[in-house]
């Protein structure tokens, strides 16, 4: 089977009804990046910073996927898909997807700030003070916040190096280091980008960008993909 890895992006999860810190009247409108989402956030205020991914996590626990999360999954029928994910939503896990890898994190997971190795899947949408990981120290959301290191950045590198084909799907390629892993993908290798918005990229001659949403999109790449296949 040839590999298809997958890059997925907020707008994937936009179409499920999940709002992105770029939506207008979404979650994110009501605060400050810099006050719920760095390690100097969590430091100053932690009570702030896990209302903030209560909130979120309240909101996401609501949605289902969509056609496109499903459409995903659906092509483990016809290829080795690893999805490699910005979005910090299980609706790729929901939607029976079944080599997910999340760059920033698990909104439905939490960790201790003793040992980052110590995850736990969280059992409800809220997470308080005072609840603490069998060290004893305070749980945290299970997220990389900005400024902090991306630690399954180098495991995306090696999977999107022996892609066969790659999708880019609900992303502007405009968040770093997630965005650069473009570049790691074989010269002579197909690149599909779906995105309503052309991402201004540079062009390479075996890059293909269709200009539709993530749900429309998806249903006019798996045609595609499904019927190269079958040739």
């Amino acid at each position: 089977m040839k590999k298809l890895v997958v890059l997925s992006g907020a707008g994937i999860s936009a179409e499920s009804g999940i709002s992105t810190f770029r939506d207008n009247g979404g979650l994110w409108d009501n605060y400050r990046i810099e006050d719920v989402a760095t390690p100097e956030a969590w430091h100053k205020n932690q009570e702030l910073v896990l209302d903030f991914y209560n909130q979120r996590r309240k909101q996401a626990s609501s949605v289902k996927p969509n056609p496109a999360h499903y459409a995903l999954a659906e092509l483990e029928k016809h290829f080795e898909v690893t999805i490699i994910t910005q979005n910090v939503d299980n609706l790729h896990e929901m939607a029976g997807s079944t080599n997910v890898i999340h760059l920033h994190g698990e909104l439905f997971k939490s960790r201790s700030t003793k040992n980052p190795d110590l995850v736990y899947e969280m059992k409800s949408w809220e997470l308080k003070k005072g609840d603490l990981c069998e060290l004893g120290s305070q749980l945290r959301p299970h997220i990389v916040w900005f400024g902090e290191e991306v630690p399954m950045m180098e495991t995306a590198i090696d999977i999107t190096e022996q892609a066969d084909i790659f999708l880019v799907i609900g992303t502007s390629l405009a968040v770093y280091p997630a965005a650069g892993l473009v570049h790691y993908v074989g010269s002579s290798k197909p690149i599909y980008i779906i995105d309503p918005a052309k991402p201004d990229i540079g062009l390479k001659k075996n890059m293909t960008f269709i200009q539709e949403k993530a749900t429309t999109g998806m249903e006019i790449l798996t045609k595609k993909l499904i019927d190269e296949q079958q040739v």
